[in-house]
């Protein structure tokens, strides 16, 4: 009989232990550890107030914070400073495209990163021109180039940057061209 009912003793109790982790209770700040109250100290008047899921995410975060390098916080700092010069459109705007990169397939989104990684280490002089040369294309016709892109599969993508490095100036003209007809016929 006793072993009928181990189970079920047996579940009660993981879901007694587990409890803690699927309630969404908030954190104590007395629970908070030293150097996350240091961090967190704009907030101990209206701790209270925060929601439970706000109280755990600012205590992640100051966890993070923690762990960060001198250097690390400073470009944090630096990161959350632009962020606050940013309008509220462009906020949006940033939010947006960032659920669309978390929308990507994991093999699209490691090849952005790589990309980004490659552009990133190009010295400042080779980053203005790429930037330089794209922002010369006329709105429409980088807005077509996008769309082109997009519609490729991750594959064609691949096979279309390995053809664009090899293409001459002319060649990339004539793609370019011939993409912005395709693109105009489709409207």
């Amino acid at each position: 009989m006793k072993n009928r009912f181990m189970p079920l003793v047996c579940l009660l109790g993981a879901m007694f232990v587990a409890l803690p982790v699927f309630a969404s209770e908030g954190v104590p700040w007395e629970q908070l550890s030293e150097s996350q109250q240091k961090t967190l100290k704009s907030f101990a008047d209206r701790w209270q107030e925060l929601s439970p899921e706000q109280q755990q995410r600012l205590q992640r975060g100051a966890a993070r914070w923690s762990e960060m390098t001198p250097e690390e916080r400073a470009q944090a700092r630096e990161r959350l400073q632009r962020w606050k010069k940013l309008s509220p459109e462009q906020r949006e705007q940033i939010r947006n495209r960032y659920e669309r990169f978390l929308a990507l397939p994991p093999e699209e989104r490691e090849q952005l990163r790589k990309m980004y990684k490659r552009f990133s280490n190009l010295p400042p002089e080779k980053q203005q021109a790429l930037r330089d040369r794209w922002n010369s294309i006329p709105p429409e016709e980088r807005q077509a180039i996008r769309e082109e892109l997009r519609s490729m599969s991750p594959q064609e993508r691949q096979e279309f940057r390995e053809r664009w490095k090899t293409m001459s100036p002319a060649e990339r003209r004539e793609m370019r061209q011939r993409i912005i007809r395709r693109h105009s016929q489709n409207q």
